[in-house]
């Protein structure tokens, strides 16, 4: 037995048995972004994914901010406005597209793509439908982290930009739809709603998802007469008690709908595909029978549309006319408000980017924030989205194994 204590802490040495200090995980220190926002060339699109407000808040915070000159101007904010507020104004876009985080509000082009100088982090939309493969292989190669903000979930799992777009996109198609009935725009000359002793414009709302709802909820407060169809029995329980009022429901039966949609002053075509085209509902003999100057605004374009008469048209042209009944089938609603729908963006966002600074940078969010991870379908050039694996044919991984092998 060794009694030598010098001898035995030694011998505990190199048998690596002494007590040691436990290794604790220290917080990472706040990181610095620096966040670039472009402008937005896609057609028709007129949203910004930051307002100066935001801005101002995350330079506040020790964040840099580029903004590229004219960024702002369809939404009405003034570069001076995002001067003021903190932000580097920058002439091209090559220097926006070099910062470590680019914020979009459309997904990004093959000439944007190019711009990127890899190791970065691309916040965009993603349109499953007309996503291009080449863009896809483009981003894996430049090993960039891509985040689909349409597809991050907050605490209750809701989609929040989908949400919030649907609420403005069902809101201003009813505004749409009382302009196009009045005479102003060489309409019937009908106020969308009721007033005491005239009956109430009828208003027919396909699809009781977010849109559905908000379209019915505008016109209710308006007067009109609203009947909803929707196949979810459980998305129309839910629209009658989120009214908190027994409205007229039913599920999508051709003959029920063909009645109701004769009678129809107004119908909304709001029916939303989880992936690829919307189904048609409205067959063109259904709207052949509807009445000489009803209104069409179909929500559902953006998707391919759920009316047979549909056909994409843009702002400079809106509608036409088939029929008899005018159609309006301008694609991205939203972007009809761009200053209302971009603070709308603005409010999701900067949140996200102030947890992203406080947890360290984005790829530490990644790991902890189980929500804004479930929009991540590349990380550091690694494909993590099966349905993009399986419709490109990719190699992919699952997301939350490979998270578990980095803490591992």
């Amino acid at each position: 037995m060794v009694k030598d204590p010098e001898l035995l802490k030694q011998l505990l040495k190199e048998g690596n048995i002494l007590p040691m200090e436990e290794m604790l995980e220290i917080a990472k220190k706040k990181g610095r972004l620096v966040i670039g926002i472009p402008k937005e060339l896609s057609f028709q699109e007129r949203r910004v994914a930051l307002v100066p407000e935001a801005v101002s808040l995350l330079v506040a915070n020790g964040h840099d901010v580029r903004v590229e000159r004219g960024a702002g101007e369809s939404s009405k904010f003034s570069d001076r406005e995002y001067s003021e507020a903190g932000a580097e104004l920058v002439s091209s876009n090559r220097e926006i597209f070099e910062c470590d985080i680019i914020l979009k509000v459309t997904p990004a082009s093959e000439e944007e793509v190019d711009l990127m100088k890899g190791n970065q982090t691309l916040i965009s939309a993603l349109q499953l439908s007309i996503q291009p493969k080449s863009i896809l292989q483009k981003l894996i190669e430049k090993k960039v982290t891509a985040v689909a903000w349409d597809y991050i979930r907050d605490e209750q799992g809701v989609f929040p930009v989908v949400r919030t777009m649907g609420e403005i996109a069902g809101t201003t198609s009813i505004l749409i739809a009382g302009e196009l009935l009045s005479s102003f725009n060489e309409g019937k000359g009908i106020m969308l709603g009721g007033i005491a002793g005239v009956q109430p414009t009828e208003v027919v709302v396909l699809g009781a998802g977010t849109v559905g709802e908000f379209a019915t909820r505008a016109a209710l407060g308006l007067g009109a007469s609203v009947k909803v169809f929707d196949n979810s029995l459980s998305r129309l329980r839910r629209l009658q008690n989120d009214l908190g009022s027994r409205i007229y429901t039913s599920v999508l039966q051709p003959k029920v709908l063909a009645k109701s949609i004769m009678r129809a002053d107004v119908v909304i075509g709001a029916i939303r595909s989880p992936l690829g085209r919307t189904p048609c509902v409205v067959s063109e003999e259904m709207v052949e029978n509807m009445k000489e100057g009803s209104v069409i605004v179909d929500v559902s374009i953006d998707q391919g549309g759920c009316f047979e008469t549909s056909r994409v048209t843009n702002r400079n042209n809106p509608t036409f006319v088939k029929h008899g009944v005018v159609h309006y089938c301008v694609p991205n609603i939203a972007s009809r408000v761009p200053r209302t729908a971009s603070f709308a963006l603005s409010n999701i966002f900067s949140p996200i980017l102030m947890d992203m600074g406080e947890s360290g940078g984005c790829l530490d969010l990644i790991r902890n924030d189980h929500g804004f991870r479930s929009g991540v379908y590349i990380y550091k050039g690694i494909l993590v989205s099966e349905v993009l694996g399986r419709v490109f044919d990719l190699k992919y991984k699952d997301i939350d194994l490979l998270m578990m092998g980095l803490k591992g």
